[in-house]
């Protein structure tokens, strides 16, 4: 039931997720393919720095003022509710005029007019009732101005249920606005942690390449002095290079996670960086009071039960057309007809080309439609269609618990996750700690201390992906449960 037009908003910030996996797998490639260094060092990268520095409740709520998803999600509610009041309107007078000539025969009739749609003119006067054998083909001319009122008196019930039937579309539309501004919550949420996950494989990059740089120096102080083969200082070097690659990269990567972040949040800036600490993640309630959370205020959920109550009330605003209806009715006309009138009066002054005859009129008009086969159908087919909707409120409510659950699970098992990253982490240091000391004194090798190297930045790396990936998950909970409304 998820919308893809409100999916897309998260488009944007998913992008980070392989980009910090790649990442990941440059800094942690395999020592085999080193290879001899090179004496020139690369260019630096050329990345302009970040306009400002947000949290992320200011990046929640920069979001919320210039997100376009929920600028255009706050104008369908508009329009809906603009468009709701469209109903009300019947009980507004309409008010016309009209003015008419003609040349026609006139057998039967002599003040010739036609009908218009916004006002009733009471048809008066009439010529001699002639037979086809006698009827006189004589063209004359007849005349009429007039104003006209109608107004609705009471329409037993007919506009209140056309216009509960609109208010419901507008309660289906603010729902609609509710999951897209969780959704851009989310992608706000899945862009911020990114960079920070993207700041933390930068320290990890930067720290590795500091300690193979002074690996490498060692190393040459020993094969300068004889004590070590030159192999240990072209693996050093080679390890030094593979290092920068990776420092680079990681910083790459860090300036694309910051332009999804400005993405994500709506900003013109080309880049947006993360100010603070980390938040932590928020306390996770118990699985069962998770499903009570989404059945409760799930807007996709609510969505669909509001989009089964407009369906009720359209049914009940089509069959609501086959009710009686009073209005009143009022004219004033000025008419004149050219033709010889049936009785002793005589043609008016102008011969039918000046209206100067005045009449008025005022009224009560109950009209009721008892029967309308067109009204009956759509009236069917409206109370069909609700069918569809309780259908689809049952799959609504499958699909948002699973999604719940299935939440709930990745949340436990990231935090799970990362205890076992901490202790890795805890580990590869102490083996690197083992490494480094046997080296420094002559009894370890490069090959040796490039493994331990390798292991603990892959180990740190791997952990900094673990809390992205906590963080992502509790993020995902969050917008499943419907947490930020």
């Amino acid at each position: 039931m998820r919308d893809p037009y409100f999916m897309r908003s998260r488009a944007a910030a998913s992008k980070s997720v392989p980009l910090l996996t790649g990442l990941a797998m440059v800094l942690t490639g395999s020592l085999a393919q080193a290879q001899a260094p090179q004496p020139v060092p690369p260019p630096p990268v050329e990345v302009p720095p970040p306009a400002r520095a947000m949290s992320i409740s200011e990046a929640l709520t920069y979001a919320h003022e210039h997100q376009p998803l929920i600028h255009a999600g706050m104008s369908r509610v508009a329009a809906r509710m603009a468009e709701a009041t469209i109903p009300s309107g019947q009980w507004l007078p309409t008010v016309a005029v009209t003015a008419q000539l003609y040349g026609m025969t006139t057998n039967n009739t002599t003040g010739t007019y036609l009908s218009t749609q916004f006002m009733d003119v009471p048809r008066i006067g009439g010529t001699t009732a002639t037979s086809q054998s006698s009827a006189n083909l004589t063209g004359y001319p007849a005349t009429l101005v007039g104003a006209g009122l109608l107004q609705e008196v009471f329409d037993f019930g007919r506009i209140g249920a056309q216009r509960a039937a609109a208010d419901a579309l507008v309660t289906v539309e603010k729902h609609r606005a509710d999951a897209a501004r969780l959704e851009v919550d989310f992608g706000v949420e899945e862009a911020y942690f990114a960079v920070l996950a993207a700041k933390a494989i930068i320290v990890a990059s930067d720290e590795a390449y500091n300690r193979s740089r002074v690996h490498r120096d060692m190393a040459k102080r020993g094969v300068d002095s004889g004590l070590r083969s030159p192999i240990e200082l072209t693996r050093a070097e080679a390890d030094l290079a593979r290092f920068d690659v990776g420092r680079i990269k990681a910083r790459g990567g860090l300036a694309l996670a910051q332009a999804v972040l400005a993405a994500a949040i709506g900003s013109a800036d080309a880049a947006i960086d993360t100010s603070g600490e980390a938040p932590l993640p928020s306390e996770m309630p118990t699985i069962a009071q998770a499903v009570q959370m989404v059945e409760a205020r799930d807007p996709l959920l609510a969505q669909a039960l509001t989009q089964l109550k407009a369906a009720e009330e359209r049914t009940r605003a089509v069959g609501a057309e086959l009710r009686p209806d009073l209005s009143l009715t009022a004219t004033l006309t000025g008419r004149a007809g050219g033709a010889p009138p049936s009785g002793a009066g005589q043609t008016p002054a102008g011969n039918g080309w000046l209206p100067d005859v005045p009449n008025w009129d005022i009224g009560l008009v109950l009209s009721w439609p008892l029967f309308d086969g067109v009204v009956a159908a759509r009236r069917d087919a409206a109370r069909a269609s609700e069918q569809i909707r309780r259908d689809e409120i049952d799959v609504a409510r499958e699909q948002e618990v699973a999604h719940v659950r299935e939440a709930y699970v990745a949340v436990g098992v990231a935090r799970s996750a990362l205890v076992a990253l901490d202790n890795a982490v805890l580990a590869a240091r102490a083996n690197y700690d083992q490494a480094d000391a046997r080296f420094r004194a002559g009894i370890g090798n490069a090959v040796e201390l490039a493994d331990a190297e390798a292991v603990r930045t892959d180990a740190e790396i791997q952990r900094a992906l673990g809390q992205f990936e906590l963080a992502q998950a509790r993020a995902a909970f969050g917008r499943a449960i419907a947490e930020g409304l």
